[in-house]
């Protein structure tokens, strides 16, 4: 019995043909017992790597944490929606997150609470503001980079686009918006925070068939959390 464990601590590994090679050694159980402790030690060692690969990747604008997520103040945030989002069923139905309310709010540090819930299972995330977007397509234009760009961010499983509407993108940027979203269709999600009600997203492209087609794909299906209140800042302030 004590076998089956390493066999299958040596498959997570990649080591298929030590866990087969196992079944065929004559180790006593003390051996199997030290090997196993070996071996979780690598496990976990390459599982702290990872996250920490994970979390250097997504570039997050706060060290947020769920734990740490404000639910007495409020803003239309009940600890069953908060839950419901940190259950990530949304993420795993490939939909997405729009997270809409006044400025101080807390939308982007609810977004990298959330990337970091998503983080700790595994998932990857990128961080994009959005009116500093414009500067990174920008920069891998000029490396001409921009198809590698896109492709990158499409093996991405969750994506956050933070302070859409904030500053209007240029016409020539705005197609690409329409192509981070087409990639996630069937494979990843968005977590989206705006100001901006939604009914107003539509204004915010030149060419009202572009925004037909975003604004379909983007809000479809969609899991929408309307925050509303005062601003955290001035809560946090009061309370000082």
């Amino acid at each position: 019995m004590l076998r089956e464990p390493v066999q299958h601590q040596l498959a997570t590994l990649g080591l298929k043909a030590a866990a087969s090679a196992l079944e065929r050694l004559n180790f006593s159980d003390e051996q199997i017992e030290g090997l196993s402790l070996l071996l979780e030690a690598e496990i976990l060692e390459r599982m702290s790597k990872s996250q920490s690969q994970r979390i250097k990747l997504a570039k997050l604008s706060q060290s947020a944490h769920p734990a740490d997520v404000d639910l007495r103040t409020p803003r239309n945030l009940s600890k069953v929606i908060w839950q419901r989002l940190l259950s990530l069923n949304w993420l795993k139905q490939h939909h997405h997150l729009l997270l809409i309310g006044p400025t101080g709010i807390g939308k982007s540090y609810l977004a990298c609470a959330i990337a970091k819930a998503a983080i700790e299972q595994k998932h990857s995330v990128r961080y994009l503001r959005m009116p500093r977007l414009q500067d990174e397509l920008a920069l891998v234009r000029a490396q001409g980079k921009l198809s590698l760009w896109l492709k990158n961010m499409s093996k991405i499983p969750l994506l956050i686009l933070d302070d859409f509407g904030l500053i209007p993108m240029s016409q020539n940027d705005q197609p690409l918006l329409l192509e981070l979203i087409e990639d996630r269709y069937q494979r990843g999600s968005l977590i989206v925070t705006s100001q901006l009600p939604i009914k107003l997203w539509h204004g915010q492209f030149d060419d009202p068939t572009l925004a037909d087609a975003i604004l379909d794909r983007l809000v479809h299906n969609a899991e929408k959390v309307e925050l509303k209140g005062e601003s955290m800042r001035k809560t946090s302030t009061k309370t000082e």
